[in-house]
């Protein structure tokens, strides 16, 4: 049969994919410079871009693991856990919201409360999660926050508490605000026992969490850039029709107004909270 004869197979019109060169994942992109991050790179220097000094926010297992001594943090309270004590509903039902925001972070509560070591010295420490609701308090964080430092009085040991938060739980009403007083008073006994509250606040420190035991730290540390306030800006633009300075309400702005003792960079903060540890104890 000639050539012209033998009937051609028709091109097929499904395209190839091309492999994927670049796995998702391996970049992280910073919002304030757009500087482009190799992950490892992120994860080496504690998510912190080297470029504009901007502090990734970090979740409360991986604020633990750079903070502590390695297997010394121990937790407490874990096993309370919130209810919906006025059946709130708004799209989805509070209990609903609950669970799914457990299963999705692998977290009970906005907050992990335990004791555990820096530098071969104890401490109780409370580390928020901002994943978990926004940080948001309610009568569970409020609870394990006063246990903690009902439990650092009984065992005179310090305390220190790194704070992200929406401020309170609106889901729980007024009993996410009765929290602020509960908490102020179990911070009284603590200090008047003589014992020592360092409270850190991290990106972003707002609402009913300032208003409360965020800013009542016998030392008070920002991290570089973290928005700490009680409203936002926005809102106080809004509310008093005014343009508010540059950087308000920031770390470095607050330091500058002596509402801070400090300003830390995230690799430097075990070890300035160890010099302050060791310094108590001379």
């Amino acid at each position: 049969m000639p050539w012209f004869g033998i009937k051609k197979k028709p091109i097929s019109q499904t395209s190839v994919k091309q492999p994927d060169l670049v796995p998702d994942g391996t970049w992280e992109k910073c919002p304030i410079c757009s500087e482009i991050i190799y992950k490892k790179n992120f994860l080496k220097y504690l998510k912190v871009c080297q470029k504009c000094n901007y502090h990734f926010r970090l979740t409360a297992s991986e604020r633990i693991q750079i903070t502590f001594d390695e297997n010394s943090f121990e937790e407490l309270f874990a096993e309370i856990i919130s209810a919906d004590p006025l059946n709130f509903t708004d799209s989805v039902k509070y209990s609903t919201k609950i669970n799914e925001t457990m299963n999705k972070t692998n977290l009970k509560e906005a907050i992990i409360t335990g004791i555990g070591k820096i530098n071969e010295i104890q401490v109780c420490c409370g580390i928020m999660d901002f994943n978990f609701m926004g940080g948001s308090m309610g009568s569970v964080v409020g609870e394990k926050v006063a246990l903690l430092f009902e439990y650092a009085t009984t065992n005179k040991l310090p305390l220190i508490i790194f704070s992200s938060s929406g401020g309170a739980r609106m889901q729980e009403g007024i009993l996410s605000l009765m929290q602020m007083a509960k908490t102020s008073a179990a911070i009284a006994k603590h200090s008047e026992a003589g014992l020592l509250y360092i409270s850190i606040c991290c990106n972003p420190t707002t609402g009913g969490t300032t208003a409360s035991f965020a800013m009542l730290g016998d030392i008070i540390i920002g991290e570089p850039g973290a928005l700490i306030g009680f409203a936002g800006p926005r809102v106080i633009e809004q509310t008093i029709r005014q343009k508010l300075p540059d950087k308000f309400q920031t770390s470095e702005f607050l330091l500058e107004k002596s509402f801070l003792d400090l300003v830390v960079n995230r690799k430097d903060l075990k070890e300035i909270i160890y010099k302050i540890l060791v310094s108590l104890k001379k």
